[in-house]
């Protein structure tokens, strides 16, 4: 075996590269770059192709948006207008005496309920009746003067008669007894006057109604000519309320009245949620506000269960007219924009449809509507999911389309 020669040495004793070793180790670089834009290259059309696969494969549909739906009706709506009204009593009495006394029982509860003829306070009888007493004397006494005045005419009329007096002392006869007479009627009236003022001690209720609270107690002493109230009793069956319209509603409301109809009035509570009462109209005013330019109108209620209260403050809604064969659709499915209200239609597809619509008269949660036909199904939920085309899934309606009123 040959030995291997030592390679020439600089001139520092260093050996030099050889030129077959820089060769082979060029010859390798070439090879891992090859091998590196190969496998980029590789990489570069697997991503191609999986992005070509996507864009080949159809995009899945949208979930369907799930909403409730409501029904267009054909039916009658009220067309009404509505008002702040206050309730006030047909009779409202303030009693106060008309005898002089002490009081000495007061016979009502604050608040109590009472009937005409009810016994609510009682004075001290007893000056009165001592009076009715002296007067009663007086009349008893003249009434004795008068007859004992009739048997002297009856006398001097027979003795006349036989010419046994003149005729002078007959006429003053004649005269004493119309005096008598009219003194007996003076005394009766002072009788009379004298009972009255006895009654008057007993202070009864004028009307039916409920008592206010206690303005007087036993022991206080009242005064026939003070104004001082002893006790309010207010009216509660019937009850009115009196409520202001535009006086544009006056020639319909004249209309009606002319005709003969009877126009239902409604009062509400403060939400204009819950129903208090209903009556009918019974009275307009005889002159327009010219500085609101609104009538007055009076309506009647019969108020059997006292729901109104004096001086209360309700929603009056007055039953102007009533639309005949309008289609109808529940107040809230009714949607609006800057161009209008609409409704999403629901079609046989189940897609929803974008329906502008014409608002009518609305009556609660039913409003009449142009631009929809009876039978047609509407969304009645998740609107803000909702745009023209969208699918939708129907589920249980809410109770279906909602009631009218009978007017």
């Amino acid at each position: 075996m040959s030995e291997d020669k030592p390679g020439p040495e600089n001139s520092d004793g260093s050996a030099h590269a050889r030129p077959e070793g820089r060769s082979h180790l060029r010859k390798h670089r070439r090879i891992w770059w090859l091998i590196l834009v190969v496998a980029l290259l590789a990489i570069a059309w697997l991503l191609n192709r999986h992005q070509a696969a996507k864009r080949a494969k159809p995009a899945p549909h949208p979930p369907a948006v799930p909403v409730e739906t409501a029904t267009a009706t054909n039916g009658a709506i009220g067309i009404y207008v509505n008002a702040l009204g206050l309730v006030t009593p047909v009779k409202t009495v303030t009693v106060t005496s008309l005898a002089t006394g002490q009081l000495i029982r007061v016979n009502y509860v604050e608040g109590q309920l009472v009937k005409a003829g009810d016994l609510l306070v009682e004075i001290d009888p007893r000056a009165n009746q001592a009076q009715l007493t002296t007067v009663q004397g007086q009349y008893e006494r003249d009434l004795a003067l008068l007859e004992e005045t009739r048997v002297d005419l009856a006398r001097f009329q027979a003795a006349y008669a036989s010419n046994a007096i003149p005729k002078q002392q007959l006429d003053d006869q004649t005269a004493l007894l119309h005096q008598n007479e009219g003194t007996v009627k003076f005394d009766q009236g002072q009788v009379d006057t004298a009972k009255v003022q006895l009654a008057y001690c007993w202070i009864q209720s004028p009307i039916s109604g409920r008592v206010g609270l206690r303005l007087v107690d036993p022991g206080n002493t009242v005064i026939a000519t003070a104004s001082n109230a002893l006790v309010v009793v207010t009216q509660l069956q019937p009850m009115t309320i009196i409520y202001s319209v535009a006086e544009d509603y006056l020639p319909q409301i004249q209309g009606q009245l002319a005709q003969g109809h009877r126009m239902t009035v409604e009062a509400y509570d403060r939400t204009q949620q819950k129903l208090i009462a209903t009556g009918e109209l019974s009275a307009l005013d005889n002159q327009i506000d010219p500085t609101t330019g609104t009538l007055r109108l009076r309506a009647v209620f019969p108020n059997e269960d006292n729901a109104l209260f004096p001086s209360q403050f309700v929603n009056v809604k007055h039953l102007i007219d009533t639309l005949q064969g309008a289609t109808l659709i529940p107040t809230a499915v009714i949607q609006r924009s800057a161009q209008g209200a609409f409704v999403y239609a629901v079609k046989p597809d189940h897609t929803v449809a974008f329906r502008p619509i014409t608002v009518g008269a609305t009556d609660g949660n039913v409003t009449a509507v142009q631009g929809v036909e009876p039978g047609e199904i509407m969304a009645a939920s998740n609107f803000n999911r909702l745009q023209n085309g969208v699918r939708v899934t129907v589920r249980s309606p809410p109770g279906g389309p909602s009631q009218t009123r009978n007017p």
